[in-house]
């Protein structure tokens, strides 16, 4: 069942494939790969549920490997698609130009390694988006783990080290033309030190072992 367009605004997730040795690796390297593993496994279920609270905007999920039918994106509720594209910025790019192409006014990406995410944030930044052009989620890492837009900003894509502290400074030159709303600072769980202060994904880790 495809979920039917029922909003002018769009959220998309991008997720990786919760494989063994793939997932969360530069955790792994401290904690190993099962557990690794099992973290970003709970962070999915975290993202799941803060995204399917979302009330004004339909869910678009981007799988990195392969789309699967029968896991915890509920396919009534979230359309499901393959990323495209030679790195990151092109795979992003060519989910927001589906998005803005399938007629969505205000289209906005997360990724799905976030903590202290909440549905009520994500609702906020694209009431943002009324007023400003693009809405960025900070990282503490000098990325963002929100991105959106009203239009297609396809420079914002192009000519990036992904995965690096420049990234986010990077974004904001290439839109020193446009209205943008930088949304709190927010940390991704992408090693051990991110994880000692949430209790929670510490008992996963425990439990795990």
């Amino acid at each position: 069942m495809i979920p039917k367009k029922k909003s002018k605004n769009l959220l998309l997730i991008f997720t990786r494939n919760p494989e063994l040795g793939k997932a969360k690796t530069r955790l792994a390297k401290t904690v190993g790969d099962y557990t690794a593993l099992e973290i970003y496994k709970f962070l999915l279920e975290r993202t799941k549920t803060i995204s399917s609270e979302v009330k004004i905007a339909d869910k678009a999920v981007y799988y990195s490997v392969k789309i699967r039918e029968h896991d915890i994106w509920d396919a009534s509720i979230f359309q499901k698609h393959q990323q495209i594209g030679e790195d990151l910025g092109i795979r992003m790019k060519n989910a927001f130009k589906n998005g803005f192409d399938a007629g969505y006014q205000k289209v906005m990406i997360i990724g799905s390694d976030l903590y202290d995410l909440s549905s009520k944030n994500i609702e906020k930044a694209f009431e943002e988006l009324d007023t400003n052009d693009v809405v960025i989620g900070p990282a503490e890492d000098g990325g963002y783990y929100l991105l959106g837009m009203n239009t297609l900003q396809e420079n914002v894509f192009k000519n990036k080290d992904w995965g690096t502290e420049t990234v986010r400074k990077d974004t904001l030159n290439d839109l020193i033309d446009k209205k943008v709303k930088l949304l709190e600072i927010k940390n991704d769980i992408d090693v051990y030190e991110d994880i000692i202060q949430i209790p929670e994904i510490m008992q996963t880790f425990i439990n795990s072992k």
